[in-house]
């Protein structure tokens, strides 16, 4: 199935701000993200669908080149047809060029060798005719970050009526290309095939961070869990683990669980941040007035004036 317009997969018009762009994604990302919906496939195949839009309209040069026309909404490139207006922009007298700078009767003295190299040789025992490897073909392949930190298989489209599952390898890189050999275009004359060339491009995750082969996290605790200590449940792209805080812990602290990075090469870093009650609690506010008339103390002494 086709991509869809990623404006339309987002809900936003064609002249959003990037700001604009940015807000509509985290809101649908969190929404359909299949960590807060287990087991809903419906869930998963949209957040996969807006992950990829979104992929597509915050790259400047991407969404450019998908307004012109010259990528689909995968971020594959479309066909372009060739008109005679493309062979008529050189200088006064000159000769009408093609997009590789050939003339057309260039062109037609070159097809006429070849005619003339088979004829001549179709008889010949053991001869073979004018040979040509095909072309490659370049594709873009959206991939969520969970997916992309620990592999997966994903169908891709190679076009109308044509797929196929490609294998993603555990840690693929953002911008990284993996090569499908004879899935191009058709050789020339009993040539080979050319290879598809598939860039991966990895969805933003509303939880994780990737830096190198290490994950990151912020990780929100209570205002007890950060002065007393326990234990908490942390999200890692493998599942929920158990990590205890230490008492004392401050916003900031980065707690390291190992083993727990991309294909289990790098750690998961997990930053604390302390988080007050929402709602206000007359008990906690008298309590933390009458200790800091008592113990005073300034956590800016140390900052540069």
């Amino acid at each position: 199935m086709a991509a869809r317009d990623p404006y339309e997969v987002l809900g936003v018009k064609k002249d959003a701000t990037d700001d604009e762009i940015r807000r509509v994604y985290r809101g649908l990302a969190k929404k359909h993200h299949p960590d807060l919906n287990p087991g809903n496939k419906q869930a998963e195949s949209r957040f996969k669908e807006i992950a990829a839009a979104y992929d597509l309209l915050s790259d400047k040069e991407k969404r450019a080149r998908y307004d012109r026309g010259e990528i689909d909404a995968s971020g594959a490139e479309k066909p372009r047809a060739y008109s005679y207006q493309d062979f008529a922009q050189g200088p006064a007298g000159g000769k009408y060029r093609g997009a590789e700078g050939m003339a057309p009767e260039d062109l037609d003295d070159l097809f006429a060798f070849f005619s003339r190299n088979r004829a001549g040789r179709a008889g010949a025992a053991g001869e073979t005719t004018f040979r040509m490897r095909g072309t490659d073909r370049h594709f873009g392949l959206t991939v969520a970050f969970i997916d992309a930190v620990n592999g997966t298989r994903q169908r891709l489209e190679l076009e109308p009526g044509k797929s196929l599952d490609v294998s993603i390898p555990p840690g693929v890189r953002d911008g990284q290309v993996l090569r499908l050999g004879g899935q191009g275009g058709p050789g020339i004359g009993g040539g080979p095939d050319g290879d598809a060339l598939i860039e991966i491009h990895v969805a933003p995750h509303p939880l994780f961070r990737r830096e190198g082969d290490n994950i990151l996290i912020d990780l929100p605790v209570t205002l007890a869990e950060a002065l007393l200590g326990g234990r908490v449940t942390v999200p890692t792209p493998t599942g929920q683990v158990s990590m205890t805080i230490p008492p004392h812990s401050n916003s900031g602290t980065t707690l390291r669980l190992r083993g727990k990075g991309v294909g289990g090469r790098g750690d998961e870093l997990v930053t604390l941040k302390v988080v007050l009650p929402t709602a206000p609690d007359p008990e906690l506010d008298a309590w933390v007035k009458s200790w800091s008339q008592n113990h005073p103390y300034n956590p800016r002494a140390d900052m540069p004036s």
